[in-house]
């Protein structure tokens, strides 16, 4: 993962030759995202951000409130159109503006898939979870055999059983509509799947039931995963990677091991600092961060 743009930016459409070789699925370069403020000038919400994520790899992209973790995310899926900067996935560098036709917009969003810290606003309360994946599929050209048959794939993959196939989001737990929402996601066959805070909500031992489900559908499938958290407790346990940001730039990234456990920058010593474990003294870490 590299937080410098290489010498040369492949044009916009073209493949990428030194992301094939490298076997990257997503290569991020330079991404910038500024927005009006009322009084008169700009905000910056991310600037100069940059990695490359692998076949079946995973970044962890933290920061505080506010840091503009959230705004990347966005930009990725096509949520928040960049002021400059490219994404590309597999190679090919996605348009920032939505592509025209629906047979375009429907193979971009087979490109990447987002899953919301949320996810019972983004389920149709109408429909059950077998109903949900079968909508996803038919929309992408699977025929109704092949849909069913994909469907319950899909659940089982998720540990969702025969009850929660017939169950609406109402009468889900957290975990399991969560667990749906990661099997919508994946019902696309996405090459990149970006989680924003994705098991925030949850309880602990939910949480770890997703992080190990994630874990093991990336080693599956080879699907690439960009996580979202300020939990570094999560990040440690789900990535490779991880890119820390602070006022809209990477203030560090690299191996998370390394990040986690010696980190260079005095703002990701801060983020470590506040984290709660056993002798943890709240009134040291505002020490620290005051300091850092």
């Amino acid at each position: 993962m590299t937080g410098t743009a290489p010498e040369k930016t492949p044009a916009r459409g073209s493949e990428s030759g030194d992301a094939a070789a490298q076997g990257d699925v997503l290569t991020v370069e330079a991404l910038r995202k500024t927005y009006p403020l009322p009084g008169g000038g700009r905000l910056t919400a991310a600037d100069g951000i940059g990695f490359r994520v692998p076949r079946g790899g995973s970044v962890g992209i933290v920061g505080e409130s506010g840091s503009g973790k959230t705004t990347v995310a966005r930009m990725l899926v096509g949520l928040v159109r960049p002021d400059s900067g490219t994404i590309a996935v597999a190679g090919r560098v996605r348009e920032h503006r939505p592509p025209r036709g629906r047979a375009a917009r429907l193979a971009r969003a087979r490109e990447i898939q987002m899953v919301f810290q949320d996810p019972y606003v983004s389920l149709d309360p109408r429909l059950t979870s077998r109903q949900c994946l079968l909508t996803a599929l038919r929309l992408h050209g699977a025929t109704p055999s092949g849909a069913g048959e994909r469907a319950l794939r899909l659940l089982d993959q998720v540990g969702l059983g025969a009850r929660e196939a017939e169950a609406r989001p109402h009468g889900l737990s957290g975990g399991q509509r969560q667990r749906l929402a990661i099997a919508r996601a994946l019902a696309v066959d996405p090459r990149v799947l970006v989680l924003d805070e994705a098991v925030a909500a949850l309880d602990v031992s939910i949480q770890a039931q997703i992080l190990s489900l994630l874990d093991d559908i990336r080693r599956e499938t080879g699907v690439a995963l960009v996580f979202v958290s300020h939990d570094l407790a999560v990040v440690q346990h789900i990535t490779d990677e991880t890119l820390v940001m602070c006022k809209g730039e990477a203030v560090e990234q690299g191996p998370t091991p390394r990040v986690l456990t010696s980190p260079s920058s005095a703002y990701t010593r801060a983020l470590l600092a506040a984290v709660p474990r056993e002798g943890w003294d709240p009134a040291e870490a505002v020490r620290t961060a005051r300091e850092e």
